[in-house]
């Protein structure tokens, strides 16, 4: 069977755990837990076929603005200009409480050259679809 590694990255408390287990067990985590390092498994169908997605669940950075100096470290290190990804925007049903606006988040993902998706753990809105944008993209 086929595997695939998926890395979750953001700031911290902006529901990349939440939006992870809720992708592979199904539940919403209510209380925030500050994540040190989890990795989670699950099963699932890429192109008809069967494939492990192994899922990285990683500690937050501190900002949004982290977040470029990180893929721009990645590119480096890795020694390409292009880096396979989805930039998800959580929270998407609270939108009044985000600190990273959905137009903000199109732009760098349009300079970046990938997708941009709204997600919502808490409301299961585009869980699947946000999983699956990213591993479609390896």
């Amino acid at each position: 069977m086929r595997e695939y590694k998926l890395v979750v990255l953001g700031s911290g408390g902006v529901g990349k755990s939440a939006l992870t287990v809720q992708f592979v067990q199904g539940i919403f985590i209510e209380k925030y837990d500050p994540t040190i390092e989890d990795s989670y498994r699950k099963q699932v169908e890429v192109d008809g076929q069967q494939c492990m997605l192994e899922i990285l669940d990683t500690a937050g950075t501190s900002s949004f603005n982290d977040l470029v100096d990180l893929r721009e470290q990645i590119l480096r290190v890795k020694d390409t200009d292009e880096l396979p990804m989805v930039l998800v925007g959580n929270k998407c049903d609270l939108e009044d409480e985000r600190s990273v606006g959905k137009e903000q988040g199109q732009n760098l993902a349009r300079h970046w050259g990938c997708a941009y998706l709204e997600t919502s753990a808490k409301a299961k809105i585009n869980v699947h679809e946000g999983i699956s944008h990213s591993w479609f993209s390896l």
